[in-house]
Protein backbone atom coordinates (compact mmCIF):
# COMPACT_ATOMS: atom_id res chain seq x y z
CA UNK A 1 0.00 0.00 0.00
CA UNK A 2 1.39 3.40 -0.96
CA UNK A 3 0.45 6.31 1.30
CA UNK A 4 0.92 9.88 0.15
CA UNK A 5 2.34 12.25 2.77
CA UNK A 6 2.34 16.03 3.10
CA UNK A 7 4.88 17.87 5.19
CA UNK A 8 3.09 20.66 7.04
CA UNK A 9 5.95 21.74 9.32
CA UNK A 10 9.43 20.49 10.16
CA UNK A 11 9.37 17.08 11.81
CA UNK A 12 5.74 16.22 11.00
CA UNK A 13 4.27 14.16 8.20
CA UNK A 14 0.54 13.63 7.56
CA UNK A 15 -1.27 11.00 5.54
CA UNK A 16 -3.21 12.15 2.52
CA UNK A 17 -6.50 11.33 4.30
CA UNK A 18 -5.90 13.92 7.07
CA UNK A 19 -7.82 17.16 6.73
CA UNK A 20 -5.55 20.15 7.07
CA UNK A 21 -6.42 23.83 7.01
CA UNK A 22 -3.50 25.56 5.35
CA UNK A 23 -2.87 29.30 5.18
CA UNK A 24 -0.92 30.66 2.20
CA UNK A 25 2.60 29.22 2.53
CA UNK A 26 5.49 31.52 3.11
CA UNK A 27 7.87 29.18 1.31
CA UNK A 28 7.58 26.07 -0.83
CA UNK A 29 7.49 22.72 0.98
CA UNK A 30 10.81 20.95 1.45
CA UNK A 31 11.19 17.46 0.05
CA UNK A 32 12.34 14.71 2.35
CA UNK A 33 15.92 13.74 1.53
CA UNK A 34 16.52 10.03 0.91
CA UNK A 35 19.00 8.34 3.20
CA UNK A 36 22.40 7.58 1.72
CA UNK A 37 23.59 4.01 1.25
CA UNK A 38 26.47 4.71 3.63
CA UNK A 39 24.15 5.77 6.46
CA UNK A 40 21.99 2.69 5.92
CA UNK A 41 25.09 0.45 5.98
CA UNK A 42 26.39 1.99 9.24
CA UNK A 43 22.98 1.63 10.91
CA UNK A 44 22.75 -2.00 9.78
CA UNK A 45 26.20 -2.85 11.18
CA UNK A 46 25.22 -1.30 14.52
CA UNK A 47 22.03 -3.36 14.67
CA UNK A 48 23.87 -6.49 13.53
CA UNK A 49 26.63 -6.41 16.13
CA UNK A 50 25.15 -4.55 19.10
CA UNK A 51 21.80 -6.30 19.13
CA UNK A 52 23.50 -9.66 18.77
CA UNK A 53 25.28 -8.92 22.03
CA UNK A 54 22.24 -7.62 23.94
CA UNK A 55 20.89 -11.14 24.49
CA UNK A 56 24.05 -11.81 26.50
CA UNK A 57 23.59 -8.54 28.39
CA UNK A 58 19.97 -9.39 29.25
CA UNK A 59 20.99 -12.84 30.44
CA UNK A 60 23.58 -11.31 32.80
CA UNK A 61 21.14 -8.69 34.15
CA UNK A 62 18.29 -11.10 34.92
CA UNK A 63 20.62 -13.29 36.99
CA UNK A 64 20.19 -10.71 39.78
CA UNK A 65 17.66 -8.07 38.70
CA UNK A 66 13.94 -8.75 38.08
CA UNK A 67 13.28 -8.94 34.31
CA UNK A 68 10.44 -6.46 33.73
CA UNK A 69 11.64 -3.84 36.21
CA UNK A 70 15.24 -4.18 35.05
CA UNK A 71 14.29 -3.65 31.40
CA UNK A 72 11.85 -0.90 32.37
CA UNK A 73 14.60 1.02 34.14
CA UNK A 74 16.81 0.39 31.10
CA UNK A 75 14.37 1.87 28.57
CA UNK A 76 13.17 4.75 30.73
CA UNK A 77 16.74 5.80 31.49
CA UNK A 78 17.72 5.50 27.83
CA UNK A 79 14.71 7.59 26.78
CA UNK A 80 15.55 10.38 29.23
CA UNK A 81 19.24 10.41 28.28
CA UNK A 82 18.47 10.45 24.56
CA UNK A 83 16.02 13.32 25.11
CA UNK A 84 18.74 15.32 26.85
CA UNK A 85 21.18 14.62 24.01
CA UNK A 86 18.65 15.71 21.36
CA UNK A 87 17.77 18.87 23.27
CA UNK A 88 21.45 19.76 23.67
CA UNK A 89 22.23 19.16 20.00
CA UNK A 90 19.15 20.99 18.64
CA UNK A 91 20.59 23.35 16.02
CA UNK A 92 17.92 26.03 16.27
CA UNK A 93 18.49 26.38 19.99
CA UNK A 94 14.93 25.30 20.77
CA UNK A 95 16.05 22.69 23.26
CA UNK A 96 13.21 20.44 24.35
CA UNK A 97 10.82 21.98 21.80
CA UNK A 98 12.29 19.47 19.35
CA UNK A 99 10.56 16.72 21.34
CA UNK A 100 7.06 18.22 20.98
CA UNK A 101 4.63 15.95 19.13
CA UNK A 102 0.91 15.90 18.39
CA UNK A 103 -1.55 13.67 20.25
CA UNK A 104 -1.79 11.28 17.29
CA UNK A 105 1.98 11.05 17.04
CA UNK A 106 2.27 10.39 20.78
CA UNK A 107 -0.39 7.66 20.48
CA UNK A 108 1.58 6.10 17.62
CA UNK A 109 4.76 6.17 19.72
CA UNK A 110 2.89 4.62 22.66
CA UNK A 111 1.63 1.82 20.40
CA UNK A 112 5.17 1.03 19.29
CA UNK A 113 6.42 1.38 22.86
CA UNK A 114 3.97 -1.34 23.89
CA UNK A 115 4.78 -3.65 20.97
CA UNK A 116 8.58 -3.25 20.83
CA UNK A 117 10.16 -2.43 24.24
CA UNK A 118 7.38 -3.94 26.39
CA UNK A 119 5.97 -7.02 24.64
CA UNK A 120 8.98 -7.48 22.38
CA UNK A 121 12.01 -6.90 24.61
CA UNK A 122 10.41 -7.11 28.04
CA UNK A 123 9.08 -10.61 27.44
CA UNK A 124 12.46 -11.67 26.07
CA UNK A 125 13.94 -10.84 29.47
CA UNK A 126 11.21 -12.92 31.15
CA UNK A 127 12.00 -15.84 28.83
CA UNK A 128 15.71 -15.65 29.64
CA UNK A 129 14.90 -15.34 33.34
CA UNK A 130 12.97 -18.63 33.01
CA UNK A 131 15.99 -20.41 31.60
CA UNK A 132 16.18 -19.76 27.86
CA UNK A 133 19.89 -19.49 26.90
CA UNK A 134 20.86 -16.22 25.21
CA UNK A 135 21.86 -17.94 21.95
CA UNK A 136 18.64 -19.96 21.76
CA UNK A 137 16.64 -16.81 22.54
CA UNK A 138 18.25 -15.03 19.59
CA UNK A 139 17.41 -17.98 17.33
CA UNK A 140 13.77 -17.90 18.46
CA UNK A 141 13.63 -14.14 17.84
CA UNK A 142 14.98 -14.81 14.34
CA UNK A 143 11.51 -15.93 13.22
CA UNK A 144 10.40 -12.26 13.20
CA UNK A 145 10.84 -11.89 9.40
CA UNK A 146 8.78 -15.05 8.94
CA UNK A 147 6.01 -13.54 11.05
CA UNK A 148 6.24 -10.30 9.06
CA UNK A 149 5.71 -12.35 5.88
CA UNK A 150 2.68 -13.94 7.56
CA UNK A 151 1.23 -10.54 8.51
CA UNK A 152 1.71 -9.39 4.91
CA UNK A 153 -0.14 -12.46 3.68
CA UNK A 154 -3.03 -11.88 6.09
CA UNK A 155 -3.27 -8.23 4.98
CA UNK A 156 -3.76 -9.30 1.36
CA UNK A 157 -0.17 -8.96 0.16
CA UNK A 158 0.33 -12.40 -1.36
CA UNK A 159 3.93 -13.66 -0.98
CA UNK A 160 5.73 -15.71 -3.60
CA UNK A 161 5.89 -19.50 -3.43
CA UNK A 162 9.48 -19.45 -2.19
CA UNK A 163 8.46 -17.12 0.64
CA UNK A 164 5.93 -19.71 1.78
CA UNK A 165 8.61 -22.40 1.53
CA UNK A 166 10.90 -20.29 3.70
CA UNK A 167 8.19 -19.71 6.31
CA UNK A 168 7.33 -23.41 6.54
CA UNK A 169 11.01 -24.36 6.70
CA UNK A 170 11.55 -21.86 9.48
CA UNK A 171 8.81 -23.35 11.60
CA UNK A 172 10.26 -26.83 11.06
CA UNK A 173 13.64 -25.62 12.35
CA UNK A 174 11.88 -23.85 15.21
CA UNK A 175 10.02 -27.00 16.25
CA UNK A 176 13.24 -29.02 16.20
CA UNK A 177 15.13 -26.40 18.21
CA UNK A 178 12.47 -26.30 20.94
CA UNK A 179 11.49 -29.97 21.07
CA UNK A 180 14.84 -31.75 20.53
CA UNK A 181 16.04 -33.47 23.67
CA UNK A 182 12.77 -33.04 25.59
CA UNK A 183 12.03 -36.75 25.52
CA UNK A 184 15.48 -37.60 26.86
CA UNK A 185 15.94 -34.59 29.13
CA UNK A 186 19.41 -34.04 27.68
CA UNK A 187 21.45 -30.88 27.33
CA UNK A 188 19.51 -29.95 24.17
CA UNK A 189 16.41 -29.29 26.27
CA UNK A 190 14.93 -25.77 26.14
CA UNK A 191 12.31 -24.88 28.79
CA UNK A 192 9.00 -24.95 26.92
CA UNK A 193 7.40 -22.08 28.85
CA UNK A 194 10.45 -19.90 28.27
CA UNK A 195 10.45 -20.75 24.55
CA UNK A 196 6.75 -19.91 24.19
CA UNK A 197 7.25 -16.57 25.93
CA UNK A 198 10.14 -15.67 23.62
CA UNK A 199 8.14 -16.76 20.56
CA UNK A 200 5.25 -14.53 21.59
CA UNK A 201 7.71 -11.68 22.14
CA UNK A 202 9.10 -12.23 18.64
CA UNK A 203 5.59 -12.13 17.17
CA UNK A 204 4.85 -8.83 18.94
CA UNK A 205 8.16 -7.39 17.72
CA UNK A 206 7.37 -8.48 14.15
CA UNK A 207 3.89 -6.95 14.31
CA UNK A 208 5.30 -3.69 15.66
CA UNK A 209 7.85 -3.55 12.83
CA UNK A 210 5.16 -4.34 10.25
CA UNK A 211 2.63 -1.83 11.57
CA UNK A 212 5.03 1.11 12.10
CA UNK A 213 4.64 2.59 8.56
CA UNK A 214 0.86 2.51 9.09
CA UNK A 215 0.93 4.71 12.20
CA UNK A 216 1.04 8.49 12.53
CA UNK A 217 4.50 9.14 13.97
CA UNK A 218 6.95 12.03 14.34
CA UNK A 219 9.03 12.64 11.23
CA UNK A 220 12.21 12.67 13.34
CA UNK A 221 13.18 9.04 14.04
CA UNK A 222 15.16 9.99 17.15
CA UNK A 223 12.24 11.91 18.65
CA UNK A 224 10.08 8.87 17.90
CA UNK A 225 12.60 6.67 19.71
CA UNK A 226 12.60 8.92 22.80
CA UNK A 227 8.84 8.67 23.21
CA UNK A 228 8.78 4.94 22.48
CA UNK A 229 11.43 4.24 25.11
CA UNK A 230 10.19 6.37 28.01
CA UNK A 231 6.61 5.20 27.51
CA UNK A 232 7.69 1.57 27.15
CA UNK A 233 9.95 1.92 30.18
CA UNK A 234 7.13 3.24 32.37
CA UNK A 235 4.81 0.41 31.26
CA UNK A 236 7.51 -2.16 32.05
CA UNK A 237 8.17 -0.63 35.47
CA UNK A 238 4.44 -0.61 36.28
CA UNK A 239 4.08 -4.20 35.04
CA UNK A 240 7.01 -5.31 37.15
CA UNK A 241 5.54 -3.62 40.23
CA UNK A 242 2.16 -5.32 39.70
CA UNK A 243 4.01 -8.63 39.20
CA UNK A 244 5.61 -8.21 42.62
CA UNK A 245 9.10 -7.30 41.37
CA UNK A 246 11.24 -4.98 43.47
CA UNK A 247 14.55 -3.44 42.39
CA UNK A 248 17.43 -3.64 44.88
CA UNK A 249 20.30 -1.74 43.20
CA UNK A 250 22.62 -1.92 46.22
CA UNK A 251 22.71 -5.73 46.09
CA UNK A 252 23.67 -6.05 42.40
CA UNK A 253 27.20 -7.00 41.39
CA UNK A 254 29.50 -4.99 39.14
CA UNK A 255 28.83 -7.42 36.26
CA UNK A 256 25.10 -6.70 36.47
CA UNK A 257 25.65 -2.94 36.47
CA UNK A 258 28.08 -3.09 33.53
CA UNK A 259 25.65 -5.25 31.52
CA UNK A 260 22.73 -2.94 32.38
CA UNK A 261 24.69 0.19 31.41
CA UNK A 262 25.68 -1.49 28.13
CA UNK A 263 22.02 -2.20 27.40
CA UNK A 264 21.07 1.41 28.17
CA UNK A 265 23.73 3.12 26.05
CA UNK A 266 24.47 0.70 23.25
CA UNK A 267 21.42 -1.57 23.15
CA UNK A 268 18.81 1.19 23.55
CA UNK A 269 20.15 4.68 22.83
CA UNK A 270 22.33 3.65 19.87
CA UNK A 271 21.07 0.37 18.40
CA UNK A 272 17.35 0.90 19.04
CA UNK A 273 17.58 4.38 17.51
CA UNK A 274 19.38 2.90 14.50
CA UNK A 275 16.66 0.25 14.10
CA UNK A 276 13.80 2.75 14.26
CA UNK A 277 15.64 4.99 11.80
CA UNK A 278 16.14 2.05 9.42
CA UNK A 279 12.43 1.18 9.50
CA UNK A 280 11.69 4.63 8.12
CA UNK A 281 14.57 4.87 5.65
CA UNK A 282 15.25 1.37 4.26
CA UNK A 283 13.13 -1.49 2.86
CA UNK A 284 11.86 -3.71 5.66
CA UNK A 285 13.21 -6.75 3.79
CA UNK A 286 16.71 -5.28 4.15
CA UNK A 287 16.19 -4.21 7.76
CA UNK A 288 15.02 -7.73 8.62
CA UNK A 289 18.42 -9.19 7.70
CA UNK A 290 19.48 -8.48 11.29
CA UNK A 291 17.47 -11.58 12.20
CA UNK A 292 20.00 -14.01 10.76
CA UNK A 293 23.10 -12.11 11.90
CA UNK A 294 22.09 -11.52 15.53
CA UNK A 295 21.74 -15.24 16.38
CA UNK A 296 25.26 -16.00 15.17
CA UNK A 297 26.69 -13.21 17.34
CA UNK A 298 24.55 -14.25 20.31
CA UNK A 299 25.42 -17.96 20.10
CA UNK A 300 29.16 -17.27 19.85
CA UNK A 301 29.17 -14.76 22.73
CA UNK A 302 27.00 -17.01 24.90
CA UNK A 303 29.43 -19.89 24.39
CA UNK A 304 32.57 -17.80 24.96
CA UNK A 305 31.43 -15.76 27.97
CA UNK A 306 28.64 -17.72 29.69
CA UNK A 307 29.75 -21.23 28.62
CA UNK A 308 26.34 -21.89 27.08
CA UNK A 309 26.53 -25.21 25.20
CA UNK A 310 26.31 -25.18 21.41
CA UNK A 311 24.23 -28.35 21.22
CA UNK A 312 23.06 -30.48 18.32
CA UNK A 313 19.63 -28.83 18.52
CA UNK A 314 21.15 -25.35 18.39
CA UNK A 315 23.32 -26.22 15.39
CA UNK A 316 20.68 -28.05 13.33
CA UNK A 317 17.58 -26.09 14.31
CA UNK A 318 19.44 -22.79 14.21
CA UNK A 319 20.89 -23.49 10.77
CA UNK A 320 17.43 -24.34 9.41
CA UNK A 321 15.94 -21.15 10.90
CA UNK A 322 18.70 -18.92 9.54
CA UNK A 323 18.42 -20.56 6.10
CA UNK A 324 14.66 -20.06 6.04
CA UNK A 325 14.99 -16.40 7.01
CA UNK A 326 17.61 -15.92 4.27
CA UNK A 327 15.20 -17.45 1.71
CA UNK A 328 12.30 -15.21 2.73
CA UNK A 329 14.37 -12.02 2.82
CA UNK A 330 16.11 -12.78 -0.50
CA UNK A 331 12.81 -13.46 -2.28
CA UNK A 332 11.13 -10.38 -0.83
CA UNK A 333 14.09 -8.16 -1.71
CA UNK A 334 13.95 -9.28 -5.35
CA UNK A 335 10.23 -8.69 -5.35
CA UNK A 336 10.59 -5.15 -4.00
CA UNK A 337 13.01 -4.31 -6.79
Amino acid sequence: MIVAVIRVHPGRWLRHSDRVTVSPPAAPATKRVAASAGMVAVALVIVYLVWGSTYLGIRVVVEEAPPLSGMGARYFTAGVLLALVLAFLHRSGGGFRRLLVTRRELLGCATLGLLLPVLGNGLVSVGEDRGAPSGVTALLIAIAPLMIALFRFLSGDRPRAWSLVGVLLGFVGLAYLVLAGRSTGGSDRVPLDAALIVLFASTCWAFGSWVQPRLTLPGDAFVMTVHEMWIGGLILLASGFLRGERLDPASYSADTWVAWAYLVVFGSMIAFSAYVWLLGNAPISLVATYAYVNPVVAVVLGALILDEPITHAVLVGGAVIVASVAIVISVERVRSR
